[in-house]
């Protein structure tokens, strides 16, 4: 069925087409509880076809009456750094008289792409999305959205048509991986997220072109690149801190790696450690001053992160969906919370 006569489109529409009862269709876009995943692909799949998506706000809008509402994803409500990000949107959100829809990916594909379907069936007028790790462009799509203005925060995503604001990822991790060799570290370990997530891959890019000008090499053993949480970004330092020749500098490319690097240190040094790494972090965080090692802060506001992406966000409702898309970099800039004390890194560990 053309998705222009999707028009009065059901449950049970969408049952038929996927050969399931419309119970299974009500559970799988209410998020798949008790769904085998193969029947879920068949909802999907046929709901896709069809043009179907859940309007929850029919019984309250009359036609043609805006929603009022803008669809916020990220991918992780339990980081702060997001927090305040939201609130960056809902700054500028409120100033145009709209509200947010806030929800939480949790770095799972098949959960924002839900979200996105959930955010369309609301009638919502625009989205922001912080994509997911390995998002793909289907769910993102002018079609998918029906023709809602879309703003990609923080990550890009390929063939995606969408303005897009991200951080100054490579210069920022350029200039805190230089700060580290300039204070004469050599053995600089990397902790980063998956490559799939774009700013990770940025960051590391970054962090290897100083290192290259440098003459010095990005050694394997040091590198870790799979921590998407504390805990994982914990145990990756406990490793690094147990090499024969550990680091004596580690670069953090988000805030939860760093807390992780910083939870293991602290646990090594309370165990009579008489030294830990320095920490460059990308990102603040919260208690930074409390830090037990020398620590540098590639800093920059979440919240104007958010309001830039608003802003975006309205302004391409003004420009029309054919006008170019936008990219708008935040910059970013270096903080040094505890700084080096002289001829430390002579000292740190296992001489060089």
């Amino acid at each position: 069925m053309a998705r222009e006569h999707a028009v009065g489109l059901t449950v049970r529409d969408v049952a038929a087409r996927a050969g399931v009862s419309p119970m299974t269709v009500s559970r799988t876009l209410a998020g798949g509880k008790n769904v085998r995943p193969e029947l879920q692909q068949r909802v999907w799949a046929a709901a896709r076809d069809l043009g179907y998506h859940r309007n929850e706000n029919a019984r309250s809008l009359r036609p043609g009456q805006p929603s009022g509402l803008i669809g916020i994803a990220i991918t992780n409500l339990g980081n702060p750094y997001y927090g305040e990000f939201a609130i960056g949107v809902e700054e500028v959100a409120a100033q145009h008289g709209r509200r947010i829809l806030l929800g939480n990916s949790d770095e799972d594909q098949a959960r924002e792409r839900q979200l996105v379907a959930d955010f369309v069936g609301r009638q919502v007028e625009g989205l922001i999305v912080v994509p997911a790790a390995g998002a793909k462009a289907s769910h993102l799509s002018r079609a998918e959205l029906e023709g809602r203005p879309l703003v990609l925060a923080s990550r890009l995503v390929d063939d995606v048509w969408a303005d897009v604001v991200v951080l100054d990822d490579v210069n920022g991790a350029y200039q805190g991986a230089k700060h580290l060799i300039a204070a004469g570290h050599r053995r600089i370990g990397y902790l980063g997220n998956v490559a799939s997530v774009s700013t990770g891959q940025r960051r590391f890019d970054g962090f290897c072109r100083a290192m290259a000008e440098a003459g010095l090499a990005v050694e394997p053993g040091y590198v870790a690149r799979q921590q998407q949480t504390a805990a994982s970004a914990s145990a990756a330092m406990e490793q690094l801190l147990r090499l024969p020749q550990p680091p004596t500098a580690v670069f953090a490319a988000n805030n939860r790696n760093t807390i992780g690097a910083l939870t293991a240190i602290a646990r090594h040094l309370d165990g009579g450690a008489g030294w830990g790494p320095s920490v460059v972090s990308f990102d603040t965080f919260d208690l930074a001053e409390l830090s037990p090692v020398p620590l540098t802060l590639i800093a920059h506001d979440a919240r104007a992160l958010g309001r830039k992406a608003a802003e975006l966000l309205f302004d391409r409702a003004d420009k029309g969906p054919d006008h170019p898309p936008v990219l708008q970099t935040i910059p970013v800039s270096l903080r040094v919370v505890r700084p080096e004390p002289p001829g430390r890194i002579e000292g740190a560990g296992p001489a060089t």
